[in-house]
């Protein structure tokens, strides 16, 4: 089971400062134009890429270790691919490839896997390239609908999803004694002092803004602010039991708290180990964020790495790895291939709603708009003073 939280929510000292690791390494972020973004590409004559994942983000077989859909894409085309988990932060990743993309040099890898919220930067800097869209047809007829417009790429042009989750709540019913159904319902006096939230201010704010009405996909500084000093008031008055990181399911899993800012992908398996804990997506809606594939500029295997996105947007790829990882998938004709397992734990994951979201959930989901560059110092700045981080 993936830990969604170790990939969204550790944000580093200088990006809480509202420093972008480029400004915190003495270099200047640097905008490079279409033309200087890609070289000429190997993939005719060397079959091969290099595709950078998070930990524990692809589906592995029990004993030897293989990773059964990057086999098959292998088999199906001869092209070879070297799989590297080192990504298990944004801002450490970020900080890790942007000299070298600012710079114009060679990135080391064909394909890698970014949150959206951090997607948006690579994109605006000019350091991911344009996706060719005739080598990605499967994505063209699968891809969900709900995910194919994001703010920061609104045309996909750049990405493509790998999985998609919700930030939502996740609480202990049963030392509760009563039903969440509004981030507003945190605020209970029965749950001072039992209450976690995020301490990345891209992960919790969308929620946080949600729950005072405003549309996050196209929120003003107003709104991000006035959210951020509800909170505050929450703070002072010992409301919030802390600002969590990586830790907030141990928190609730151990009783330390009752409720708390929760992603959908880890409340699969928090439920799994305790049937008490249930996982809600708000009334007044939860956010909908995916991470995504990306090619980065001056890769030598462009076609290569098009051709393996295009793979997992196979209904019958992508739902062999969505019934390992059990996040949203993002393509959700694979719910019928699962349906038609002869397997019945698998068949029942095609009616998992935090794997394929129902009409109804889908229609209290909301995807945030991008924080822009102008307004991050800021925000950064008082959520910092809000969070204490």
């Amino acid at each position: 089971m993936v830990t969604t939280l170790s990939r969204r929510s550790v944000i580093g000292a200088a990006g809480l400062l509202g420093l972008g690791p480029l400004s915190a390494c003495g270099i200047a972020p640097a905008y490079v134009p279409a033309e200087r973004r890609s070289v000429p590409d190997r993939s005719e004559s060397d079959a091969s890429l290099v595709f950078s994942n998070w930990t524990q983000y692809i589906d592995v077989e029990e004993g030897s270790g293989k990773r059964p859909t990057l086999e098959e894409f292998t088999e199906r085309t001869g092209i070879e691919v070297e799989y590297s988990e080192d990504i298990n932060d944004n801002d450490e990743f970020f900080g890790k490839i942007s000299p070298v993309l600012a710079q114009g040099g060679a990135p080391g890898r064909d394909l890698m896997v970014i949150s959206d919220w951090m997607a948006a930067r690579y994109v605006a800097l000019g350091w991911v390239q344009s996706l060719d869209r005739a080598n990605l047809p499967n994505v063209t007829r699968h891809l969900d609908p709900q995910l194919s417009r994001p703010a920061f790429d609104p045309e996909r042009a750049h990405s493509v999803p790998w999985q998609s989750g919700i930030t939502g709540i996740a609480y202990n019913r049963k030392a509760l004694g009563r039903e969440i159904r509004s981030t507003a319902d945190l605020w209970a006096p029965d749950l001072k002092g039992r209450v976690t939230l995020f301490a990345g201010m891209d992960e919790a704010l969308g929620l946080l803004m949600l729950a005072q009405g405003a549309d996050i996909s196209a929120f003003t500084a107003d709104d991000a602010y006035r959210a951020m000093a509800r909170v505050q008031k929450l703070v002072d008055g010992r409301h919030i039991r802390r600002f969590t990181g990586n830790d907030y399911t141990s928190d609730l899993a151990s009783g330390a708290a009752v409720a708390c800012q929760a992603y959908s992908g880890d409340a699969i398996q928090l439920k799994a180990e305790n049937p008490d804990i249930e996982f809600v997506v708000p009334e007044e809606g939860g956010e909908l964020w995916a991470e995504s594939l990306m090619v980065p500029d001056r890769a030598l295997h462009k076609r290569n790495a098009e051709l393996l996105i295009d793979h997992y947007y196979q209904p019958e790829v992508a739902a062999e790895l969505a019934a390992f990882v059990q996040y949203i998938c993002p393509v959700p004709a694979a719910r019928d291939v699962l349906a038609g397992s002869s397997d019945e734990e698998t068949a029942a994951l095609a009616e998992e709603p935090l794997i394929f979201p129902t009409d109804e959930m889908r229609a209290r989901l909301h995807t945030m708009r991008d924080v822009t560059s102008a307004e991050r110092p800021g925000f950064h700045q008082v959520w910092g003073q809000v969070a204490g981080v």
